[in-house]
């Protein structure tokens, strides 16, 4: 068995194949390097929405039907911001209720947002929060500084440049999307982070959108470098199953910029740092174009509807990556 797992996340979809990765290997020898891309201040407070839900569904805290936001949650904070909308100014944020804030999940934004009023690092603050969750895993941030991912809008909003959030949530990624700026692309991973990917026998880049959940920890400067060199041990995991996004943008975002939106797709935007690629049965027929896009296919149940199924996949690119090596 290996003795340390670095596994890339975005989202849901990291979050559930983290979490089934935990259930075939010792969590404390998981490194899970974390997009911050989708960071955002709200009400004052620093959001690390990816982060969250990777801690949260981990800790096994994590609503089960939106895939975001802790379960049980209340709504009364959000709920009583209502009662301003009619006295706010048109040109303030503030108050502003599109983005859903429990109110328990409110506590982690405000813890997060003292500690780094007090100086402290996001690694070290996020690091405090999955311990107080009891999460064995390691969550590392990709970077320690502001890395925001924003994208420019075409259809009735062509030309506007938005922070991801605004796209994301308050237009429910409805919108077409032209061009999507990378700020991770200015940004140094940390220490932590090169040194787990260094240190991994094998990396594992989760099912997550990869234009802009996996593409900003990419292109954070010091993480492709690493991957390219160390390819024959990193697998993916095709976060489209029959052309589609379980979950999320992915396919309508890859359209967008002229990518193929299937597993081939995919496999041509990993094929540089990633020597194998998992993809769904339903995708039996693509794995000779993922192979002609430069991945060795592996063919199994991507989606991940029950424990089982998840262990398994988890299984598979583990035994994946092991094979390669």
């Amino acid at each position: 068995m290996t003795t340390r797992i670095c596994v890339l996340c975005g989202g849901v979809g990291a979050a559930r194949m983290l979490r089934a990765m935990t259930s075939v290997i010792d969590p404390a020898r998981i490194d899970a390097v974390v997009n911050t891309g989708d960071d955002t201040v709200m009400h004052g407070l620093h959001i690390s929405p990816d982060i969250d839900t990777v801690i949260y569904t981990v800790a096994n805290a994590i609503d089960p039907d939106r895939g975001w936001g802790l379960i049980d949650e209340t709504w009364r904070a959000v709920e009583a911001l209502g009662r301003y909308a009619a006295t706010r100014p048109d040109t303030s944020m503030a108050g502003a209720t599109w983005f859903g804030l429990g109110d328990a999940d409110l506590a982690t934004h405000m813890y997060r947002t003292g500690r780094l009023a007090e100086g402290a690092r996001l690694t070290t603050v996020t690091d405090e929060i999955r311990r107080a969750w009891d999460v064995a895993v390691r969550v590392l941030p990709m970077s320690d500084e502001p890395s925001p991912t924003e994208v420019t809008l075409g259809g009735d909003h062509t030309g506007q440049r938005v922070a991801f959030q605004d796209y994301f949530v308050r237009l429910r990624h409805e919108v077409p999307v032209t061009d999507i700026h990378l700020g991770a692309a200015d940004v140094s991973a940390t220490p932590e982070v090169c040194e787990a990917i260094d240190a991994a026998e094998l990396v594992i880049i989760a099912p997550s959108n990869p234009l802009v959940s996996i593409g900003p920890v990419m292109a954070v400067n010091g993480v492709r470098e690493r991957l390219e060199q160390r390819r024959d041990t990193v697998v993916a995991v095709s976060p489209l199953v029959d052309g589609a996004a379980l979950k999320g943008p992915a396919a309508d975002m890859m359209r967008d910029a002229g990518l193929r939106s299937d597993a081939a797709g995919v496999a041509a935007l990993y094929a540089p740092v990633a020597a194998t690629m998992v993809i769904d049965t339903v995708d039996a027929d693509l794995a000779d174009d993922v192979r002609a896009a430069g991945c060795n296919s592996v063919i199994t149940d991507t989606v991940m509807a029950d424990p089982q199924v998840a262990a398994r996949l988890a299984q598979v690119c583990v035994d994946a990556a092991v094979n390669r090596r």
